[in-house]
């Protein structure tokens, strides 16, 4: 009986320490992928504005061409 024991013992903790190893890698990953999304949302946000500035003004703000 206590050799059961420890036998069941020895498996639940060879358990726990794998389970352990995967929430470890999982949250290496997703601290990567968060540091890759924000950097895509600062992409996104930066090629945003350029857009807007090379958008097509109305006529009124629009300079005229020189030979007006």
């Amino acid at each position: 009986m206590d050799n059961e024991l420890e036998e069941r013992l020895i498996k639940i903790e060879t358990a726990l320490t794998q389970s352990e190893k995967y929430i470890d890698d999982l949250n290496e990953i997703v601290i990567e992928q968060g540091k890759k999304i924000d950097y895509l949302i600062k992409q996104h946000k930066y090629l945003l504005a350029k857009l807007e500035e090379e958008a097509v003004k109305p006529l009124s703000e629009e300079t005229p061409p020189p030979h007006y």
